[in-house]
């Protein structure tokens, strides 16, 4: 199966040449990390089998957080200090979207317009909530920032996870009904004012080129219940190290056309979707987020500042609940790696050799995957000196298309 670095390497210089100019840094280090991601242009180490003689080569990640084949990691981290502060309430999922007339001001101005878009959805949801027509206290609250359909289109919107009941004024716990948090009516014509009103404060010039219409339409927000909101978290984490498609969902690649699969949205069929290579590329560079641009991000009780009273809040609904509070190790213990097993005894292997980084002339053309492993099968020692990862490089093009590594 075909992955995306592989059509990187293929149709990336291409691409470059064409639309380098136009491209932003973000978007040509993705491209630039993604072609040597886990090649010799990166390093590795030799893993060796004690028992059998095995051998085997493991190249270093790339770690951008645009790559599918990095990141696995940090999002079962994330997703399991998340679980660890669930409450024995019910969770709603609200998605704030934005009309189609401003996608593209979005997309040409996003470090400037997706803060806007969190800051103008989470005081709607927060505010609203604190109303005593409707819930009258603050929830906890978990939002990311997802940028794509599922046929790579761009379409900026944030999902919000949210308890179901908050922290009333006079220190009580007070909870919604189980199917409905706040209108969604209501946060739609809110959101509309909030986005509009700082639109115009502090990008006038943005503001003045977007038509009429903008305004006059209904923005579309939608809630629903989520159950106990372990399923919403699997869903959010899913993309949150990682952007618009996962390698395995590539199914064929070759010099004219990418083929992928998804599912539709309206009656979750799958579905295939075939496009030029250039397009293919054009689609994923365009969720590419700007360097140290937080895509998830925590309000009202799931604030970092509020984890003291969240965890009170935990321990005194599972006391009422007469429930046993699961443990929440998670928060400070990170999950243990399995071992790298042999392929052909799965005897657990050792690192025996640390693996240079090994620079390429042009890191979009195709590299080796491999090197030629010796074919004697000298037995391995684990009384070898541990294996350390290499430190991060950093690619630098040189004028003429060459490059070369350095530290950070």
């Amino acid at each position: 199966m075909p992955e995306l670095a592989d059509i990187v390497r293929r149709h990336g210089p291409a691409y470059r040449q064409q639309f380098g100019e136009r491209m932003s840094a973000d978007q040509l280090r993705a491209l630039r990390d993604i072609a040597v991601c886990r090649t010799p242009v990166l390093g590795g180490q030799r893993w060796c089998c004690p028992q059998c003689g095995q051998q085997r080569l493991a190249f270093h990640s790339c770690g951008n957080r645009h790559c599918p084949a990095c990141g696995a990691d940090d999002a079962h981290a994330w997703r399991d200090r998340q679980q660890a502060l669930l409450l024995p309430v019910p969770y709603h999922l609200a998605t704030f979207t934005v009309p189609d007339t401003l996608r593209r001001p979005i997309r040409s101005h996003p470090r400037e317009l997706l803060p806007l878009l969190f800051r103008t959805a989470s005081t709607t949801l927060l505010d609203l909530c604190a109303n005593p027509r409707w819930l009258g206290a603050t929830p906890g609250v978990t939002a990311v920032l997802h940028t794509w359909t599922r046929q790579l289109e761009y379409h900026p919107h944030v999902h919000f996870l949210v308890t179901g009941g908050g922290l009333a004024p006079d220190g009580s716990w007070r909870g919604s009904a189980p199917k409905f948090l706040v209108p969604v009516h209501a946060l739609s014509k809110v959101f509309r004012a909030r986005f509009r009103d700082e639109l115009q404060d502090r990008f006038p010039h943005l503001f003045a080129a977007l038509p009429h219409k903008t305004w006059s339409a209904a923005w579309v927000v939608h809630s629903e219940p989520v159950g106990s909101g372990e399923q919403a978290l699997r869903y959010l984490s899913r993309y949150l190290y990682r952007v618009a498609i996962a390698n395995s969902a590539i199914l064929n690649a070759d010099d004219h056309t990418v083929r992928f699969r998804y599912r539709d949205s309206d009656d979750h069929r799958p579905r295939t979707c075939t496009l030029a290579p250039q397009e293919f590329l054009r689609r994923f560079l365009q969720h590419v987020l700007p360097k140290g641009f937080v895509k998830a991000r925590s309000f009202g009780l799931h604030h970092p500042s509020k984890r003291g009273v969240l965890a009170l809040l935990r321990l005194s609904l599972y006391w009422h609940a007469r429930r046993e509070p699961p443990p929440s190790a998670s928060l400070t213990t990170p999950r243990v790696k399995p071992p790298t097993c042999c392929p052909r005894c799965a005897a657990p292997m050792h690192g025996v050799q640390r693996l240079a980084p090994f620079p390429p002339i042009n890191p979009l053309v195709s590299v080796r995957r491999t090197f030629q492993l010796p074919t004697t099968s000298a037995t391995c020692s684990p009384s070898i000196r541990s294996v350390r990862r290499a430190r991060p490089r950093h690619m630098t093009m040189l004028p003429g298309g060459g490059s070369h590594l350095r530290a950070r």
